[in-house]
């Protein structure tokens, strides 16, 4: 009361400069990549085995010090009764000591008694104290190492079901990899039960992927049929005497849509198919697959004014050729479509053999490609910005089914962005060692 409220936070004048320079900034773009935050250093950690090895080895040293303790008291205690028995008082007879310096008697042999049972006293503890310490520390130092032998022998197990872990998380679920088990045998004890636990949930994880894949292939085969009569309706349509230009326009658009729903349906059924083991494989030289791939993509990458170059060196390995074949096709088909455009595009083909492993290097003009989008275009149904593709007639497969077949073939796709726009993606198949 009586007393005039000022507001809390100043007012801005209308035109303060500082409001002004803050509206001029720029927006900071919503697609713009944010920096990570560097990964600390990792310390290196100190494994199970050797935090039970130095668990074992430091009880036993505190119980060994604990028994050294105990040890030396007694051996005090013993040697203060025996001096207070050999002390002289006024009853007993007086002593005579016959020394070298000659004969003591009185308080002069009782100090020369006292002082050789003092000097015998500290040679006697010295003794217990050094001894007892080294045997401790020899002793000690062989319970460590049995702890070690022993902590091994009890943690194997658990090494095993981590070797068993990785190998399946390290292999795509494609290569059979989810039919490993551990199938510990021993006592029924508590890592015995974690191992069966373990075998229990990738089985499970198992008959969930095979059910998945074969839910896909019927359910991909089973559109197929509906497909394929609708196409022979439209077509029988479109080729009646009395068929109207409308219906002939409206059946065009008809089979381009049913051409897209089958090419769908056939890259749902490969890619169900490439996600199974290759039983039987056959040798095939990739520079082959290269060169009829690349005749068969040149009519659709001159109707995309792309220039195709191949380079097919010798590259043997050993695979299902039809998927093979699909593999480079995506490759070279995802190249046309996604490239300039302006009469100066270009798509490169090559094959060879490095260290051991063939090599598939698929390499594009085009727009840019941001690095952080790459992983997401070998997922199914992803795609990149609609300005990328100069003709929009995929199923959003091709890479996934790419990296599916190269999965089951016992290889990996990596890509990375080119040097002036576009991608190149690599694909590394383990090469045919029985090929001359």
């Amino acid at each position: 009361m009586g007393r005039t409220r000022r507001p809390v936070h100043r007012r801005r004048p209308a035109h303060d400069p500082q409001t002004a320079a803050q509206a001029r900034r720029p927006a900071r773009r919503r697609d713009h990549p944010r920096r990570r935050v560097p990964d600390p250093v990792r310390r290196p950690r100190a494994t199970l085995r050797l935090r039970l090895t130095i668990v074992y080895g430091g009880l036993f040293l505190l119980a060994g010090l604990a028994l050294l303790g105990v040890t030396f008291l007694l051996f005090e205690r013993q040697l203060s009764q025996y001096s207070e028995a050999r002390t002289p008082d006024h009853r007993q007879p007086r002593m005579v000591i016959e020394a070298e310096d000659g004969v003591l008697t009185g308080a002069a042999a009782a100090e020369w008694v006292a002082r050789q049972e003092a000097e015998i006293h500290a040679a006697a503890t010295t003794s217990l104290v050094a001894q007892g310490s080294i045997a401790l520390l020899v002793v000690g130092a062989a319970a460590t190492a049995s702890g070690w032998l022993v902590a091994g022998r009890v943690l194997g197990p658990l090494h095993r079901v981590t070797a068993t872990a990785r190998r399946i998380a390290a292999a795509p679920p494609t290569d059979g990899s989810l039919r490993h088990r551990i199938d510990l045998d021993g006592p029924d004890d508590e890592v015995k039960e974690l191992a069966d636990t373990f075998d229990g949930m990738v089985e499970r994880l198992d008959h969930a992927f095979d059910g998945q894949r074969r839910f896909v292939a019927n359910a991909s085969h089973e559109l197929r049929t509906p497909l394929t009569l609708n196409r022979a309706v439209v077509e029988l349509a479109m080729h009646r005497r009395t068929a109207s230009p409308d219906v002939i326009r409206l059946g065009e658009s008809l089979l381009q849509i049913n051409a897209r729903h089958e090419r769908l349906i056939t890259g749902l059924l490969l890619l169900a198919r490439s996600g199974h083991e290759i039983a039987e494989r056959s040798p095939v030289d990739v520079a082959d697959v290269v060169s009829h791939v690349v005749t068969q993509a040149k009519a659709e990458a001159d109707a995309a004014d792309v220039r195709i170059e191949a380079e097919p060196g010798p590259a043997p390995t050993r695979g299902d050729p039809l998927l093979l074949e699909r593999l480079v096709h995506n490759l070279v088909e995802n190249g046309v479509r996604h490239n300039t455009g302006d009469g100066t595009g270009w798509v490169r083909v090559t094959s060879r053999t490095v260290s051991g492993t063939v090599q598939i290097v698929v390499g594009n003009s085009g727009p840019n490609v941001p690095p952080y989008e790459i992983p997401t275009l070998f997922e199914p149904f992803r795609r990149l910005r609609p300005d990328r593709v100069v003709a929009d007639t995929g199923t959003g497969l091709g890479l996934s089914i790419v990296r599916s077949v190269a999965r089951a073939h016992g290889g990996h796709v990596s890509a990375v962005p080119g040097p002036g726009g576009g991608l190149v993606v690599t694909v590394t198949l383990p090469a045919d060692r029985r090929a001359p």
